[in-house]
């Protein structure tokens, strides 16, 4: 029996080590900087692919998960379809120069919507809600309306899996319907074959395609990082998540 059990493990780590190599062909094909987590629910699976726990970058706009839960949280707004008026400034996407709600600034990474209410919170309250999440390094730095843009808030490609993980099982210090409220504005694929719960960010170099995916009743949680140099490449933060899904034959 112990024989056995050696045989097993060593032939589910070849099947990893396997199923991680056709990841790594996947980057070089595009000629892609990156890192990828792929966990299974239960923990028992783990892929990924150039992941170093040492290595941790700006979140971008994956920090509106946390930021929505804490905006709610703090009744900055009430529902996801509360009007955010458009305070008339022109910016470069046109897409946010009209007014917003919680689920369409969530969507379109309105980013002067979230600021406006990173000013109202300040640093002492987010200070609480990243030590109380563990969210990755906890600093805001001096500016409080750009510290997860260009700032000195990080996270690796662990934290962002990690943290999805409480947000999945509802382990967060936040109320259960504010929780339920993200969780709908975070929907972003819903078939009879796959569901998909994510949320892209970019700033600078640092690109992102972060969330977590239901298919064939089981739940994998997710963490892309790539780097950027140049906008094509904007596209592949997803795209490589899911090819790599299909390549580990975990989607169609």
């Amino acid at each position: 029996m112990k024989y056995l059990g050696l045989l097993v493990i060593w032939v589910l780590s070849a099947n990893i080590y396997a199923a991680q190599n056709k990841i790594e062909s996947l980057y070089r094909a595009n000629n892609i900087n990156g890192a990828i987590l792929i966990e299974s629910e239960d923990g028992k699976i783990k892929y990924q692919y150039n992941v170093d726990d040492k290595e941790s970058f700006v979140p971008a706009s994956t920090f509106k998960i946390p930021n929505t839960l804490i905006i709610l949280e703090e009744g900055l707004i009430k529902s996801d379809s509360e009007v955010i008026n458009w305070d008339g400034v022109e910016r470069e996407y046109a897409v946010w120069n009209k007014d917003q709600t919680l689920k369409t600034a969530f969507q379109h990474s309105c980013v002067w919507c979230y600021q406006r209410y990173a000013k109202k919170l300040g640093h002492t309250k987010y200070h609480k809600y990243l030590r109380d999440f563990n969210y990755g390094n906890q600093l805001t730095g001096s500016e409080i309306t750009r510290f997860w843009l260009d700032g000195d808030l990080r996270v690796s490609v662990q934290d962002q899996v990690n943290f999805l993980r409480k947000l999945y099982a509802e382990n967060l210090p936040i109320q259960k319907p504010h929780i339920k409220t993200l969780k709908s504005i975070m929907l972003s694929e819903s078939n009879s074959q796959i569901k998909v719960w994510s949320k892209t960010g970019w700033s600078g170099k640092d690109g992102w395609y972060v969330g977590y995916l239901v298919v064939n009743e089981q739940t994998w949680f997710f963490a892309n990082h790539i780097e950027i140099n140049q906008s094509s490449d904007l596209a592949l933060r997803k795209k490589l998540t899911m090819e790599a899904f299909k390549a580990l034959k975990i989607v169609q």
